[in-house]
């Protein structure tokens, strides 16, 4: 119910109103069931446009920094994050990566869309970046489908390190879903889920048409960081 109201009477008539975002292939969107949305990762209003623009309920695993905020300004992020469908899990890795992942698929399991950036993080420059196997474990471990999601300028509103959005127009492109069915019960060979996760990052390529590198978006962040 808190969703519905701040998505639909709140938050998402005033945003809709001052940057007027549009969107394409909507009906890609299954009417019903679990079902993975995997998009390019260019900005954080990434995660509360891409909510926005889908008729249906979805979440997103967020960091769970942004629950632990203190004062006013840590409760109204608090608010605004549940408000857009994001979930808060610990990303330091090892035991917490499990824990991300049962979480993801108890969303699936409840006929929920789980938004994820295959990606990791954000791409430091607007470029595609290789795609981490996560997406693909959780895709056949609950059987569902993946349906690549292109957002556009999202970083042209709200770039790397902005805490406030300019004003402009932003868009969603919804490709055709991916089936990944004729690999059911392998979501244990390493293989095929690097396989799975390479078809999936091909798919926002060619429906985003970005400029592709097969390599991890955070290594080239650790690279640009170790030049300042």
């Amino acid at each position: 119910m808190f969703y519905w109201l701040m998505k639909y009477i709140v938050i998402g008539p005033i945003l809709k109103a001052i940057f007027r975002p549009w969107i394409v292939g909507r009906r890609n969107i299954p009417v019903e069931g679990g079902a993975i949305l995997a998009s390019n990762h260019l900005s954080f209003a990434d995660s509360v446009f891409l909510p926005l623009m889908i008729d249906r309920q979805m979440s997103f695993l967020a960091k769970s920094d942004y629950f632990t905020g203190r004062g006013i300004r840590g409760w109204a992020t608090r608010v605004f994050f549940k408000a857009t469908g994001q979930i808060p899990i610990d990303r330091s890795g090892g035991k917490a990566s499990e824990a991300s992942l049962n979480t993801g698929l108890a969303v699936l399991a409840n006929d929920d869309l789980l938004g994820i950036y295959p990606e990791g993080t954000r791409s430091p420059d607007g470029r595609l970046y290789r795609g981490r196997t996560g997406i693909a474990r959780m895709a056949l471990e609950a059987r569902v489908p993946v349906i690549p999601v292109v957002m556009v300028d999202t970083d042209t509103i709200m770039p790397i390190g902005k805490r406030m959005p300019r004003i402009g127009r932003v868009g969603v492109v919804i490709g055709e879903p991916l089936d990944f069915s004729r690999f059911a019960g392998l979501e244990g060979d390493r293989y095929v889920l690097r396989s799975v996760t390479d078809e999936i990052m091909v798919a926002l390529q060619r429906l985003g048409e970005q400029y592709y590198e097969d390599v991890y978006a955070s290594t080239v962040k650790d690279r640009l960081a170790a030049r300042t």
